[in-house]
């Protein structure tokens, strides 16, 4: 058990953790998509590693799809479950890493953005709060965060995954601010 987490599985997050470290090491670049609260998650997510977590470093190549004129136009013009796998089919490339987060795992336009992620050579980790998704089921790794019925509860657990991702990033990239 992590402490004060509430979750028992944190070889997922090793793993996660990993595969972030692995593609920045590799001067790829990280992705994070969410809708509602899960896409604050993922705008938090991509600031802390491209600004600054807890100690001044060098900036780590990571967005989340939040342009509000990109969601708009793709929304618009190819449908709402399109605007984050169009982002990718832009941006992404292989070798690089999405974090997709959804609380209930079936967000389709998720689905869709983690389905075009794994068929293009992206590294795909899940945060979700069901396990046995659909969202788990195109994932590299998957972090289930289970907490019962209410998004509330899920995301208030995603926040302190990500924060745990964050700090084992920086610890093995930087090492020297944690000495």
């Amino acid at each position: 058990m992590l402490p004060g987490v509430g979750l028992t599985d944190s070889g997922s997050i090793e793993q996660a953790a990993c595969l972030l470290v692995k593609t920045l090491k590799e001067s790829g670049q990280v992705f994070s998509c969410g809708n509602g609260g899960s896409m604050c998650d993922a705008m938090h997510f991509a600031e802390e590693l491209s600004g600054r977590y807890r100690l001044d470093r060098r900036a780590l190549a990571a967005s989340s799809i939040s342009d509000v004129a990109h969601i708009s136009c793709v929304g618009n013009d190819y449908g709402y479950e399109y605007i984050f796998s169009r982002y990718l089919e832009g941006h992404a490339k292989a070798g690089d890493c999405l974090l997709a987060i959804s609380t209930s795992g079936t967000s389709q336009n998720v689905i869709k953005a983690a389905r075009y992620a794994k068929e293009n050579g992206v590294n795909v980790i899940a945060l979700c709060g069901k396990e046995g998704s659909p969202l788990e089921r195109v994932s590299d790794v998957t972090i289930c965060t289970p907490a019962g019925s209410y998004a509330d509860r899920v995301q208030e657990l995603h926040i302190k995954v990500i924060h745990i991702l964050i700090e084992q990033v920086e610890r093995e990239l930087f090492p020297e601010n944690y000495l």
